[in-house]
């Protein structure tokens, strides 16, 4: 039997994780953390240094290998659903391995666990084929990282916000019917797409870490100095990941 502890740990700063979020980690027996393999296991660090931080207890800590999502498959949905297939099999196998008795475990989870986040898909497997219950710590969200950082609200006053991808972004425009969108999960500056007439940006990278980048302005004036800050912070660390939030002026 396994309890699986879910724990948003907010956007890279130890000082995003709630008192909650630091009493579900002292109370667990392991904590799992994935890696990526050379250079881009920042992610990892930090969620390791977050350990060492805030731990008064002395669960196991095991690592465990990321899969490499196939690229080659056409069908984007069965690629994503292939992929969390994987790494729910090694989810279980790591567990085993750490905790043969059973017990419970800890996955830090970047942001929270509901937004744009695939942890409870892929618990969500395990329920289905295992003995294990889930547990959720609410995080801080790199959408708030965002507004904070640029001190803005999310919305105009009764005003719709949409979150979407930069997939969608790509295909279909503008959200129809929104007056703000934050795009996430977005690597190729889909921005770029739109006719940025009207159109403001507030955009961040890293997001709550120590090396947070942040640009803003009309889109069609600060894209081009966006575009080219991204590519070298990407060149220099390995990975970037970013947000913006864009908004019809007023």
């Amino acid at each position: 039997m396994y309890h699986l502890k879910l724990v948003g740990i907010g956007t890279g700063n130890p000082k995003h994780l709630t008192l909650q979020a630091i009493d579900a980690l002292n109370n667990v027996d392991a904590i799992l953390i994935p890696t990526k393999g050379a250079g881009k296991d920042d992610l990892a660090g930090l969620r390791h240094e977050i350990c060492t931080r805030i731990l008064t207890t002395q669960p196991k800590i095991a690592d465990f290998a990321l899969p490499i999502r196939d690229e080659t498959t056409s069908d984007y949905g069965q690629k994503v659903n292939d992929w969390h297939d994987a790494i729910a099999e090694i989810w279980l196998h790591t567990m085993q391995a750490t905790l043969p008795q059973g017990g419970t475990v800890g996955f830090l989870v970047w942001g929270d666990p509901s937004l744009y986040d695939s942890t409870l898909r892929i618990a969500d497997r395990l329920t289905k084929t295992t003995e294990i219950t889930v547990e959720v710590i609410p995080g801080i969200t790199s959408i708030q990282t965002l507004t904070a950082g640029h001190a803005i609200p999310l919305n105009e006053i009764n005003g719709p916000v949409t979150i979407t991808t930069g997939r969608q972004i790509r295909d279909n425009g503008f959200p129809a019917g929104s007056d703000t969108a934050v795009v996430m999960l977005d690597g190729a500056c889909s921005f770029q797409h739109l006719d940025p007439t009207g159109i403001h940006i507030y955009w961040t990278a890293y997001a709550g870490m120590e090396n947070e980048i942040r640009r803003s302005g009309p889109l069609a004036k600060v894209q081009a100095d966006i575009i080219a800050t991204r590519a070298a912070a990407r060149a220099a660390h390995g990975w970037c990941m970013d947000i913006y939030l864009l908004r019809w002026a007023t």
